[in-house]
């Protein structure tokens, strides 16, 4: 058998239904729309949530609660055990995580998280920190600045 000769299993792949293809398929003329209205125009049908008229169920829901979705901010977040990577006495910058690829993205900045243990003593610049990672990095003599 050779790569050319391949050919998927009897009845395991099917044909898509064409619509609107003649009167021979039983899916012509209508192209099984039915006859006339809304659903039968083409750009036909409705809107999400659309009721018909009717005050739709989002509108007629009471509204509730605070969000504060749209000024929430986007930490870029980095674990103590990535830091472990870097020699002792490095400065850890945004900037050379970014290099090394520990960040993909800053955001909003970086922050920080107490998640693994860290052996190396650092001097860490970030914008945020958990308490748990501050004290971590300050357990070994290291600094957590805060940019």
């Amino acid at each position: 058998m050779r790569l050319h000769e391949l050919k998927p299993a009897p009845g395991s792949r099917k044909a898509k239904k064409r619509v609107g293809r003649g009167t021979s398929s039983g899916h012509g003329k209508t192209a099984t729309r039915g006859t006339k209205g809304q659903w039968a125009r083409s750009g036909g049908g409705v809107r999400p949530g659309f009721e018909g008229g009717q005050t739709p169920l989002f509108r007629r829901l009471p509204k509730r609660g605070f969000t504060n979705a749209r000024f929430k901010k986007e930490f870029a977040v980095v674990n103590l055990r990535d830091l472990n990577r870097f020699a002792e006495g490095t400065v850890v910058t945004p900037e050379l995580l970014m290099e090394h690829r520990l960040v993909r993205k800053l955001g909003d900045g970086v922050k920080v998280l107490a998640k693994g243990d860290l052996n190396v003593k650092l001097t860490v610049r970030a914008h945020a920190y958990s308490a748990a990672a501050k004290e971590k990095i300050e357990a070994l003599g290291g600094t957590a600045e805060v940019i």
